[in-house]
C-alpha cells in the first residue's frame, strides 16, 4: 500500500452514521431557524433584548444548517475538521446559554435560575471537552498524514 492509499484511509468519506448526523444538523437547524423566525415575525411589540435573543437563536440555527450542508456535500477527506467545527458551534451555543442563564438568575434570584446556571455550565463544560477531543483527533490525523507524505511513495 502506498502513502496515498494510507492517507485516504486516515479520513475517508463520511460513514452513513456521520452522514445521518449531518443531515439531522442541517434539518434541525433549518427547522429551528424557520420556527424561531416565524415566532419572531408574529410578535410585533418586543423589547430590544428579546429581539437580540431571537436574532441569536436564528443565527445559531442557521450556523447548524450551514454546518450540516457543508458536511453532507464534502467529498474529500475532512481529517476530523467537521468534528472541530461542530465542537466550536457547541461551545458557542452553550457559552451563550450560560451567559443568558447567569443573567436570568441574577435578575430573578431564584433557585430555579441557579439550577439553570448549573445545567448550562455543565453543558458548556461537556462542549469544551468535546472540542478538545476533536482538536486532538484532528491534530493526530494531520500529523500522521504529514508523516506519510514525508516518507514518500517508494514505488
Amino acid at each position: 500500500m502506498n502513502s496515498d492509499d494510507m492517507i485516504g484511509r486516515l479520513s475517508g468519506p463520511l460513514s452513513p452514521r456521520n452522514r445521518i448526523g449531518a443531515v439531522v444538523a442541517l434539518l434541525g437547524g433549518f427547522v429551528g431557524a424557520v420556527g424561531v423566525g416565524l415566532l419572531w415575525a408574529t410578535e410585533p411589540e418586543l423589547p430590544g433584548r428579546t429581539h437580540l435573543g431571537f436574532g441569536t437563536l436564528v443565527t445559531l440555527c442557521l450556523a447548524w444548517t450551514a454546518y450540516g450542508a457543508w458536511t453532507v456535500t464534502r467529498r474529500t477527506p475532512l481529517f476530523a475538521l467537521d468534528r472541530v467545527i461542530a465542537g466550536w458551534l457547541a461551545v458557542t451555543a452553550t457559552g451563550l446559554l450560560t451567559v443568558a442563564a447567569i443573567a436570568i438568575a441574577a435578575v430573578r434570584g431564584t433557585w430555579v435560575g441557579l439550577a439553570g446556571v448549573a445545567l448550562a455550565v455543565t453543558l458548556a463544560t461537556v462542549a469544551v471537552v468535546i472540542l478538545a477531543r476533536a482538536r486532538a483527533r484532528r491534530a493526530a490525523l494531520l500529523r500522521r498524514r504529514r508523516e506519510l507524505e514525508d516518507r514518500g511513495d517508494p514505488s
